[in-house]
């Protein structure tokens, strides 16, 4: 091939030796570039001028093909490994995280954030992992899910994270995870909830208790442990609201019970009278399957409109702010969480202090979550260094690590195994019910 290319640019030598007479290319070195014009001489001298710069162009063509070869193999090439941003030389490693910093979910955001934070902190004061610091790289949601997708698009392309904690939402984590997915990020949520995430790919993992167990457990208590047989539901139209509404009410009825009302309403709702009015006094509880924003509300409502109903949730409730919004109507609502900071542990004390002293409040479940989250990623991370195909299959190995939130393992599917508790609101605190 490369005997052809030579031909082709600048000729045969003996074709042309033998057609015009010119001498071979011996003579490049004497011939002059300003022969006679006229005569064979002037031609053949014209020829060698031209076979002497097709000869140096090609030169030149050979020469700055070797250089930028040299360039891309001395910087310019991938790491094959597939490792983050953030290289050893710089002695940092990069954690993305993305939930809404503002908005009207903004309290579970800055739980998840802040619980990161603390954990980074603590990791850091020891020396970071392997000799390296960890960075937090937060971004807001908004609790959008575009706003979410163009976040983690950002942390990826741009931040070059070696993992992601969040999203925080399950509707903004379904729409994300796709995206660390087919990038190769490994991306663990430490608060959506909604059933089959984590069964997006490989690189996805989960650190909460799921929608589908905690409700169950949920009606197994009401019904087996509480007496109680009448049930009303009251949903919020999303992922999360959906998932908690179909596993409360089947286990419910699975258990003999009845289920007299199930109404829904939409994210950032006011007015709930209406499906309020509906289910009335019929049922002696009321399972609100969505947020504390709405779930408080809900709350005074129904208070007002005479409803004694014993008010029933998820781990939406778990926010300082339910009690803060629901006041005297949220008294003695029991839910779901995967997290009690009035546990005497220890650990969980000591997360605790820290925790209000950075942030002069108490942490929630969200927070609790992140922060286990967080230890687990830098434990994996000490095992497989900077490097995000060998972080994936450390996490994924990860079984009974002790954290605050209770012992926790992934399933093949990366799905954690984790205890689910039951919390009560009384005299305006949370306090263990089981």
């Amino acid at each position: 091939m490369y005997m052809r290319f030579t031909d082709n640019l600048f000729g045969s030598n003996t074709s042309h030796s033998k057609n015009t007479g010119c001498n071979s290319n011996k003579d490049y070195k004497r011939m002059s570039f300003n022969g006679p014009k006229g005569g064979n001489g002037g031609r053949c001298n014209k020829r060698k001028a031209l076979r002497a710069s097709n000869f140096w162009m090609f030169g030149t063509v050979v020469f700055l093909a070797i250089a930028v070869l040299l360039t891309g193999c001395s910087g310019g090439s991938k790491d094959p490994s597939n490792s983050g941003g953030s290289k050893d030389t710089e002695k940092i490693i990069k954690i993305g995280m993305v939930g809404p910093l503002t908005g009207d979910y903004a309290t579970y955001g800055q739980s998840v954030r802040n619980g990161v934070q603390t954990a980074i902190d603590e990791i850091n004061e020891k020396g970071g992992v392997n000799g390296l610091t960890l960075q937090l790289v937060a971004e807001d949601s908004k609790g959008d899910s575009t706003e979410a997708a163009n976040a983690i698009q950002k942390l990826i392309d741009q931040d070059k994270v070696t993992a992601i904690v969040g999203a925080v939402l399950s509707g903004e984590t379904a729409t994300v995870a796709p995206i660390a997915q087919d990038s190769g990020v490994l991306m663990i949520t430490p608060s959506s909830t909604a059933p089959g995430l984590a069964d997006t790919g490989d690189y996805i993992f989960r650190n909460v208790i799921t929608d589908d167990v905690q409700a169950r457990q949920m009606a197994e208590y009401a019904v087996s442990e509480l007496g109680l047989e009448k049930f009303a539901v009251l949903y919020a139209n999303n992922d999360y609201g959906v998932a908690l509404k179909d596993n409360f009410t089947a286990k419910a009825e699975e258990l003999g019970a009845t289920i007299v009302a199930v109404e829904s309403y939409l994210d950032r709702d006011e007015d709930f009278r209406a499906q309020l009015t509906k289910i009335g006094d019929k049922a002696e509880a009321l399972y609100i399957g969505g947020y504390y924003t709405e779930a408080s509300k809900i709350a005074q409502q129904a208070k007002r409109q005479g409803i004694e109903a014993r008010l029933l949730g998820a781990d939406g409730f778990y926010s300082g702010k339910f009690v803060e919004l629901g006041g005297d109507a949220v008294e003695g609502a029991l839910f779901t969480a995967g997290f009690y900071s009035g546990d005497t542990s220890e650990d969980i004390q000591s997360f605790v202090s820290n925790y209000k002293q950075m942030y002069e409040e108490e942490p929630d479940m969200f927070a609790a979550n992140a922060y286990d989250t967080m230890k687990i990623v830098a434990q994996a991370l000490e095992k497989s260094g900077n490097d995000r195909d060998a972080l994936k299959a450390e996490m994924a190995a990860v079984k009974d690590y002790p954290g605050v939130t209770g012992k926790t393992s992934f399933a093949a599917n990366g799905e954690a195994l984790k205890e689910v508790i039951i919390l009560k609101v009384e005299n305006g605190r949370f306090s263990r019910a089981r």
